[in-house]
């Protein structure tokens, strides 16, 4: 059964590396928290059609980060600077560990917070997420959309470079993310390479690859599949959800359901 999207929480603010960052909080205040990182451009409102389960289940987060939404626009954008946003964000609400799921965009930023800070993350959800390598078509530079956007086109341009080119530590570093790691792919209707999708879950140390055929925004276009994986996979008490500086317990590959390239 499809869920019916959830009234959203109003948006909050805190201070975190120097900027106001806005997020939605749901869910009971004691259980353990779970931080949403939308995809570029989306925001915290971007979670409507699942943020009601999740919040039945966890303390859900959802960020919009700097750039993004009610966030601040500083004009100053990174793949590192986002990362470290999200560690301050977490330590201005004195989270020290969180369960995350993140989409596209937002996957690139959870993928290099996990490198440098495996234990700030109980269990990763990656929806649809690229590989960080350089794309053998480099993308032509975007076009501003018409009228007002709900982001700051600086950060879209700040970020496209290095989205055809990345760091080449991004994907060098990517077995330091020593974390449970369910990993989406939307299929051959996604406009990612799904084959990158697929490079990505094999470089991650304990990360279990699943096609969802529903295109890029998994969650949104079939938020009763998503949830029918992730639920399961957060709420699963299984070895391998120690610290990274704990005991290691690669989690085993299981089937893709669908094709896993396009």
């Amino acid at each position: 059964m499809t869920p019916s999207p959830a009234p959203l929480p109003p948006p909050r603010t805190v201070r975190a590396n120097g900027l106001t960052l806005a997020y939605r909080e749901t869910g009971p205040a004691d259980a353990p928290p779970l931080l949403l990182l939308p995809a570029r451009g989306e925001s915290s409102a971007d979670w409507a059609p699942v943020i009601g389960p999740l919040a039945a289940h966890r303390r859900v987060l959802a960020l919009d980060p700097r750039g993004h939404g009610a966030s601040e626009y500083p004009g100053t954008y990174s793949f590192p600077l986002l990362r470290e946003d999200v560690r301050a964000f977490l330590a201005a609400l004195s989270l020290p560990r969180v369960d995350l799921v993140a989409h596209s965009l937002g996957g690139v930023i959870a993928c290099l917070l996990a490198q440098e800070h495996p234990e700030l993350i109980r269990r990763l959800v990656l929806e649809d997420v690229p590989a960080p390598l350089p794309l053998a078509t480099p993308r032509p530079a975007p076009e501003r959309p018409t009228g007002p956007l709900g982001f700051d086109w600086r950060m879209v341009l700040a970020t496209e470079h290095p989205r055809n080119h990345p760091e080449p530590a991004w994907w060098e570093r990517m077995d330091r993310a020593d974390v449970p790691a369910l990993v989406l792919a939307g299929g051959p209707t996604s406009v990612v390479d799904q084959s990158t999708v697929a490079a990505l879950a094999g470089r991650l140390p304990r990360a279990r690859l699943v096609t969802v055929p529903a295109g890029h925004h998994i969650h949104a276009t079939d938020p009763g599949a998503f949830l029918a994986h992730v639920l399961p996979f957060l709420l699963a008490d299984e070895p391998g959800d120690e610290p990274a500086n704990g005991p290691a317990n690669r989690l085993v590959p299981g089937p893709a359901h669908g094709p896993a390239s396009d």
